[in-house]
């Protein structure tokens, strides 16, 4: 299987195919998702130069993973909001609720936007046995007039839209009911059908050519070359429901790799055996095998409570050159080549499969021709292995979780206590630099006082003599830590000239008054 990641515009496309296919293939696979015809395309990319859509892929000998991209030189870009608008619809799903006339029977089906129309008719084939010649629908939108048209544009009410099928009457069975022939004839299907319905013809299933009724089922258990396994799992469920009855085990919707995940890879204490169906129309056991033992109610709870339970389709080739790829991957060529020499006859199996830390081991393969009693005796063996290596596992995680456990508590206490030093040191350095930033204030303030001082002190006039000629007065002044300034100042000068002196020795204005002693009064 090869995967390749196609760019165009605005858009990422993947595409599976197996290296067997063109790749005119992958153009046709694109053509339905971008709605961009095949001629109009050119896919660029390739590591060995320009293809043809007649090229084979296994001829290029690629690496698993590709990435390739669409050129259209011959289509104009599409506007921004048409563009988003029709991508918005391509990525919608779509209810489809069909009702099978004939059967009254009511089916629920989803549908991407980028569905074709011939794709639900070729689905409802396979769920009504009608070939899709003979569909005859009612509740399609008149705009749906094509069937390569896709659901997003066909005109759809949206979510959900009801329809109904019947089938068409024939023209060959009312031809040869009017001749009251009695010939049985075959009719090759253009739309890929094998035989018709044989009842067309006025011929039971079980009696044409003397076949057993299984051999001539018209709706395969899962789609050929199905793309999604979820959606192929989901068709396979409907269809054996169908054929034997609700009591069944309940196959896990989705890809093998998600079955791995839910069986083996949760809590010790919930993890299952995984079980794996093989399914085979072709083989003469597989109805005695699906409805007395697979449906058996004994075997269904003990599925139910104790596996994981997952199914295939080996009937198409397609179909089991991809589980066998699927199993080389996941168990080894070994178990891969087991499956690979069982015969059709021995069909269907029943894989056991137990998750271990380095690998997957299969514990058991159950062919087809076994009884209810031997294949309960089977599972429960398988059970018994399990538990053994349950209860290891559960006491090694047990023991892993509770040294997590002290690490964790041990962790908490190292991040707790580091949050503390920190808390604390950067206390002790914010405590630092306020300390430093109130000195450096501190030494502003003084330098700044200082410098005032010595303004106001270079600023002061000369003090008179003693034998001045003009009248003199001589201040004596306290200071508040009882020192004593001196001075003679001129009986002129202004009151300013003796609070400068004060200022001058440290002490401004600002800061103290200046008070006479008798009578007690502000200066």
């Amino acid at each position: 299987m090869l995967d390749f990641r196609v760019e165009y515009r605005d858009r990422n496309v993947d595409v599976v195919l197996e290296d067997s296919s063109t790749v005119g293939e992958i153009k046709h696979i694109l053509e339905n998702e971008l709605q961009i015809p095949a001629s109009k395309m050119l896919l660029k990319g390739w590591k060995t130069g320009d293809v043809d859509d007649s090229t084979v892929l296994k001829t290029l000998h690629l690496p698993k993973n590709n990435s390739l991209y669409v050129l259209t030189p011959d289509l104009p870009p599409p506007s921004s909001s048409h563009s988003g608008a029709l991508q918005e619809s391509l990525n919608q799903n779509f209810m489809l609720i069909v009702t099978h006339r004939e059967v009254q029977r009511e089916y629920n089906l989803n549908f991407s936007g980028s569905s074709t129309i011939q794709e639900v008719k070729r689905n409802v084939y396979d769920l009504t046995s009608i070939p899709v010649r003979h569909q005859l629908w009612e509740g399609w939108p008149p705009s749906a007039t094509d069937d390569s048209m896709t659901l997003a544009v066909s005109g759809l009410t949206f979510p959900c839209h009801r329809l109904t099928v019947g089938r068409r009457s024939s023209p060959v069975q009312t031809r040869e009911q009017s001749e009251e022939c009695t010939d049985v004839h075959m009719v090759s299907d253009s739309d890929g059908d094998d035989f018709e319905d044989a009842t067309e013809f006025g011929v039971d299933d079980g009696e044409m050519f003397g076949v057993a009724s299984s051999a001539l089922r018209k709706s395969p258990m899962m789609p050929e070359n199905a793309e999604n396994e979820g959606d192929a799992l989901l068709q396979f469920t409907a269809e054996f429901s169908s054929r034997y009855g609700d009591c069944h085990p309940v196959y896990f919707i989705g890809s093998l790799e998600a079955a791995f995940q839910e069986a083996f890879y949760g809590k010790a204490r919930d993890r299952k055996l995984l079980a794996i169906y093989l399914h085979h129309d072709d083989s003469v056991l597989t109805n005695v095998f699906c409805s007395q033992m697979l449906c058996a109610e004994s075997i269904v709870s003990y599925l139910s409570q104790n596996f994981i339970t997952w199914a295939w389709d080996m009937t198409k080739e397609a179909n089991r050159a991809r589980f066998l790829t699927m199993c080389t991957r996941h168990f080894g060529s070994v178990v891969a080549q087991t499956i690979r020499t069982q015969k059709t006859d021995q069909f269907p199996l029943f894989l056991i499969i137990m998750g271990k830390r380095s690998s997957n081991e299969v514990l058991n393969v159950i062919q087809g021709n076994t009884t209810v009693d031997e294949l309960m005796m089977r599972l429960m063996a398988a059970m018994e292995i399990f538990s053994a290596q349950q209860q290891e596992d559960i006491k090694d995680e047990d023991e892993r979780e509770a040294r997590e456990n002290v690490k964790r508590e041990q962790d908490e206490a190292y991040r707790i206590s580091l949050e503390a030093d920190r808390a604390k040191r950067e206390a002790q350095e914010r405590e630092i630099a306020e300390q430093f930033r109130l000195e450096q204030i501190r030494k502003e303030q003084e330098e700044e006082r200082e410098a005032i001082r010595l303004s106001l002190e270079q600023s002061l006039p000369p003090e008179p003599k003693e034998e001045s000629t003009e009248s003199v007065s001589k201040l004596r002044i306290r200071t508040p830590s009882g020192e004593f300034f001196e001075r003679r100042f001129l009986a002129s000068s202004k009151l300013q000239v003796v609070f400068d002196f004060v200022a001058s020795k440290g002490y401004p204005w600002e800061e103290y008054k200046l008070l006479g002693t008798f009578p007690r009064r502000d200066a």
